[in-house]
């Protein structure tokens, strides 16, 4: 097992474990290691000082350990509510987000509330043609790490 020290394009830093680092390359030529605060997969490896054990005469107890699932801010748990409530309240359509909204905008389907991706082109054109659609902030949760 190897850890990196990571960091978006965005500038979020954040530290993860790999395999090995043949296993890191693949999966950041995949597309699969994603900015643990905002999702980006703009992501490179980034400076950190190696890990030295070394003793110590200070007797000091050990500090306990953070909660690393919790949020670690407030813009981290109102992401979080937000997620929780949007997976709660609409239906995930995948890939099919441009189609399925455009198709309810024209009345061929029920209106109902969705979510899910769509390339910038496709996004742009939704707009363009007065499709009521606002990107999310986060990343559908098979993407993320």
């Amino acid at each position: 097992m190897i850890q990196y020290s990571i960091r978006c394009d965005d500038g979020h830093r954040f530290e993860s474990w790999f395999q090995s680092a043949t296993a890191f390359d693949k999966l950041h030529a995949a597309g699969m290691v994603t900015c643990a605060v905002c999702g980006s997969s703009d992501v490179q490896k980034d400076l950190m000082a190696p890990r030295v054990n070394a003793r110590s005469k200070d007797d000091t107890a050990p500090q306990p350990k953070a909660d690393l699932s919790a949020p670690a801010s407030p813009a981290e748990q109102a992401l979080r509510e937000l997620r929780r409530k949007v997976e709660a309240s609409s239906e995930y359509v995948g890939r099919d987000f441009a189609r399925e909204a455009r198709a309810m905008h024209e009345g061929e389907q029920d209106h109902r509330p969705i979510w899910g991706e769509a390339r910038g082109d496709e996004a742009k054109k939704l707009i363009n043609d007065g499709v009521p659609v606002v990107p999310l902030p986060f990343r559908p949760t098979r993407k993320t790490n």
